[in-house]
């Protein structure tokens, strides 16, 4: 395997935390305190704490989600292109 597609692989396993813990969110009675959902948090709100600084929320509306995605998104094919320009 690559280095560009493991980069590229990476980039899709945080999305994919990312999109975990939004479904989690919808269910009430999660203790964020126990073990695997206080890893989920606390990796995730890397992602979205920082676009939370950017996007505040807008009442009971979290958008920053969908503007880390897109950023992530954008700076995985930006990264992976760049490696694979790279030859690596």
């Amino acid at each position: 395997m690559s280095v560009s597609m493991a980069v590229y692989r990476l980039f899709d396993l945080i999305m994919l935390l990312m999109l975990v813990k939004i479904f989690l969110t919808w269910i009430p009675n999660i203790n964020w305190y126990n073990q695997p959902f206080k890893f989920l948090n606390e990796f995730t709100e890397i992602f979205f704490g920082v676009f939370r600084k950017i996007l505040p929320p807008f009442g009971m509306l979290d958008l920053s989600p969908i503007l880390a995605f897109i950023v992530m998104r954008i700076i995985q094919v930006a990264l992976t292109r760049a490696l694979f320009a790279l030859g690596l």
